[in-house]
């Protein structure tokens, strides 16, 4: 590898010897169902690095799948929990409420897009965002069909797995599944029909809605603005304004799943914005929390308020400590002006990826927003998804210092989930060694 190491400090073989070690423990008392992305375990982490139990360190492409962008161990957010945690572990907001749960709807009030009143309801994870969005949506508007988007992810309970599209290894065995979701594609600009009219994909889809169950049977339409785990999809412009103008012309509620792409990682504060969405519903997670775990649905006002006292929430939700790394995060996100920052990354990305589309026949595209960028690679001479390929460079990738995942409905995707903290230094060397393992490994 001819890039020097500055960042990434590589000291054993990959995996080294703790690391071995503890797979094997991993084995033998952690559940197969659990799987492992990666051969390291990690002992400790800072800013767009992580070092694992060998004293290897690697530059985080990942960011625990988008979880830490403000940074992994951000010290203002080791102070707020710290500080939290010897005040408030745990009483349930709705047994004892406390300040800062109130604190975080403030925020996502101020921060999501939409100039009304809005409310929200604070959980653990982002899959159960999206339950407590399809029982809110099912609640006010009295209906019960959900129309979710092909190549959708959106968790893994029975009813978000009937939400998402992929199989294996999220579905299989597992049913059966939640039923009255209904599922229409998705404007895919680099394989589908519509390309880059996406207002046409948008009636596409509409008609289909029609076809499959008619308006008046549906509470709500859910859509990633940015796919995610169906591979970094971003969908043409028109598509996704023209799914909510279609529904807020039927009394159909629009969700916005920005679990894994708002909290500036596009560029934006939520990647909806892009298309001029103002949705009905949100929800959120991953980077909320800078760590912690906390998820949230937010909305209008009168929606929210459609449910009955104890309909919605949980034990764990909107925890004390979490909370306050949420206000913590949310106000780096503020100070530091991440989505510009977000935006920055994508430009280096872009500048350093996007000449391999004309230079290798391996790769399709490189696309996102900001520092949510995703690279398709294809077969030469084809269309035809090669996973092959991205798993001999993910293999290499690690053995190289860098730390980065995969996607894609059909596992042909490298998606690049930066901190977005991570320094022009650090990124560059991570581009310049990923661009040097896709170069030699598409020869081959």
């Amino acid at each position: 590898m001819s890039v020097p190491q500055v960042a990434r400090k590589l000291i054993t073989a990959i995996p080294g010897p703790k690391s071995q070690a503890l797979e094997e423990e991993h084995h033998k008392y952690v559940s197969a169902g659990v799987g492992q992305g990666m051969p390291v375990f990690a002992e400790s982490a800072s800013g767009a690095t992580i070092t694992d139990v060998d004293g290897n360190r690697f530059i985080d492409l990942a960011s625990g799948i988008a979880v830490t962008g403000v940074g992994n161990c951000a010290p203002e957010v080791v102070k707020a929990v710290q500080d939290e945690v010897a005040k408030l572990t745990h009483t349930n907001f709705a047994t004892t409420p406390y300040a800062n749960y109130i604190e975080v709807c403030k925020k996502l009030a101020e921060h999501t897009p939409g100039d009304f009143p809005k409310k929200s309801v604070l959980v653990n994870s982002g899959a159960e965002a999206v339950e407590n969005a399809v029982k809110i949506a099912r609640k006010y508007t009295g209906r019960s069909a959900v129309v979710v988007m092909e190549n959708a992810f959106h968790g893994r309970t029975n009813l978000t797995m009937a939400m998402t599209t992929k199989s294996m290894p999220y579905k299989r065995g597992f049913g059966a599944f939640a039923p009255d979701i209904y599922r229409v594609p998705f404007s895919y600009p680099l394989r589908d029909e519509f390309g880059t009219d996406g207002a046409a994909a948008a009636k596409a889809a509409a008609a289909k809605i029609e076809l499959l169950v008619g308006h008046e049977n549906v509470a709500a339409v859910i859509a990633e603005p940015i796919q995610g785990e169906g591979g970094f999809i971003v969908p043409a412009p028109g598509f996704l304004s023209g799914l909510a103008d279609w529904a807020h012309d039927n009394g159909v509620l629009y969700i916005s799943d920005e679990i894994q792409a708002g909290f500036c990682r596009s560029g934006k504060w939520f990647a909806c914005e892009y298309d001029g969405v103002v949705p009905d519903l949100i929800t959120t997670a991953k980077a909320l929390g800078g760590g912690m775990p906390i998820a949230a649905v937010t909305g209008r006002a009168e929606i929210m308020d459609s449910v009955q006292p104890g309909g919605i929430g949980g034990t764990y939700g909107g925890n004390p400590v979490s909370c306050a790394s949420a206000l913590a995060a949310v106000k780096l996100m503020e100070d530091k002006d991440l989505p510009a920052r977000a935006a920055h990354i994508g430009e280096v990305a872009d500048a350093a990826l996007k000449p391999l589309v004309d230079e290798l026949d391996t790769v399709a595209e490189v696309r996102g927003h900001g520092a949510m960028i995703g690279i398709e690679f294809v077969k030469p001479g084809s269309m035809e998804p090669n996973k092959e390929l991205v798993g001999r460079i993910t293999k290499r990738t690690i053995q190289e210092g860098l730390i980065m995942l995969t996607c894609g409905i059909y596992g042909n995707v490298i998606r690049l989930l930066p901190t977005l903290t991570i320094t022009d230094e650090e990124l560059t060397e991570a581009l310049d060694v990923l661009k040097e393992i896709i170069v030699e490994e598409s020869a081959k």
